[in-house]
């Protein structure tokens, strides 16, 4: 099998173990695309500040990091005490995605359970299982949504290739391996389907314009950058036949949360019959909410992301620029809810389904239908 993500020829997962066998080594995608640098964390303090800085980011990715996070902790204290201190310290980081959380509460659950001697061993164990599950999760998703694009290319609006839209990053880069709403692109692209893909610049950060099309180059799948307020254009002039996004919480009513402006490329999608779909991990859905709009944490984030952009300079420098008048104020909400009204569909691991309570209880009866959890 063609393993999901290659830099220059070479299988690379976006976290793993040091060698020396207690430090955590990832991808900063803060240097990306310009350069490629692995970065080495190897206190807890490292770890909490590549989540909070987005040297690693996205929710699956942030819960492995958060795990392996844990890791260093108990590396550093693994007394009852130090379990609380480092679930407290990562649960802090960011506060939108809610893998995090699942990951941090299943490492202390597990952690406080046995001996401290114990607990250094075992965390490396757990952690090594969330990120080993990741892959396999994010592989089912590419699975299971292959069949709607293969089913949607036999449509497609125009006759060269299949035109997908996404928005932000929901790729390798944003998981352990494969990604989740692109997972189902590289399926297809490794099955010999034509895909192209429209890829937002999705601003503030420009995680579709530095990551994903880096990481779909890297692949060898074709794309194009796009400003972000262009998608409803081509929608327009049936230019994409599907929009396929990332999450970083939906609802067990399934509202989804994604990195701001998913909600106007929904609303677009719906204007012009457009499917509109949702890759996503189970631990995703928060099954203790189900109004996304009113009960999600919208993550307010530093005015600098909105009034500088940082690029490389024509004599090869990376150099971060102001864009907007001295004194101006600046919000910057980082993500934005889209009501399942708007959703075609869920892909997930176990499938795809509505967006509804009904559709998430058929694929995940154990939760659906239960006490909601507390987190």
């Amino acid at each position: 099998m063609l393993l999901s993500m290659n830099v220059d020829g070479k299988h690379y997962r976006t976290i793993w173990l040091g060698s020396d066998g207690s430090s955590v080594e990832v991808i900063d995608q803060t240097k990306l695309p310009h350069e490629f640098v692995i970065l080495k964390l190897t206190t807890l303090e490292d770890a909490i500040r590549a989540i909070k800085t987005m040297v690693v980011r996205g929710a699956p990715l942030i819960g492995a990091t958060a795990a392996y996070g844990f890791c260093l902790g108990m590396c550093e204290d693994a007394s009852d005490e130090g379990i609380e201190r480092t679930y407290s310290a990562l649960l802090a980081t960011r506060p939108t995605a809610v893998n995090l959380q699942w990951a941090l509460q299943k490492m202390r659950d597990e952690l406080s359970g046995i001996e401290s001697s114990q607990r250094v061993e075992k965390a490396y164990a757990l952690a090594s299982a969330i990120a080993d599950e990741d892959v396999a999760i994010n592989e089912s998703i590419g699975k299971h949504g292959l069949g709607l694009l293969k089913d949607l290319n036999e449509r497609r609006r125009q006759p060269e290739c299949l035109n997908i839209l996404t928005h932000c990053n929901a790729g390798w880069l944003a998981t352990v391996d494969w990604g989740t709403a692109l997972s189902p692109i590289y399926a297809a692209h490794n099955e010999g389907i034509p895909v192209h893909v429209w890829v937002d610049e999705t601003r503030p950060r420009n995680q579709g314009a530095s990551l994903t099309a880096w990481e779909l180059g890297q692949h060898g799948v074709a794309h194009t950058v796009i400003a972000d307020n262009v998608g409803g254009h081509l929608m327009q002039h049936d230019m994409v036949d599907c929009v396929i996004t990332g999450t970083d919480r939906t609802t067990c009513a399934g509202d989804v949360c994604n990195k701001i402006g998913t909600y106007l490329k929904a609303l677009a999608a719906r204007d012009n019959d457009v499917p509109f779909y949702v890759g996503l991990p189970g631990p995703t859905i928060d099954w203790t909410i189900q109004d996304g709009v009113r009960d999600i944490p919208i993550e307010q984030r530093d005015a600098m992301e909105v009034s500088h952009i940082t690029g490389r300079a024509a004599d090869g420098s990376i150099q971060s620029v102001q864009l907007i008048p001295e004194g101006s104020p600046v919000r910057n909400d980082a993500f934005d809810v889209t009501p399942r009204r708007l959703v075609t569909g869920l892909i997930t691991e176990r499938g795809v389904c509505e967006a509804s309570p009904e559709g998430l209880a058929t694929l995940y009866p154990e939760l659906g239908n239960a006490p909601a959890p507390t987190l």
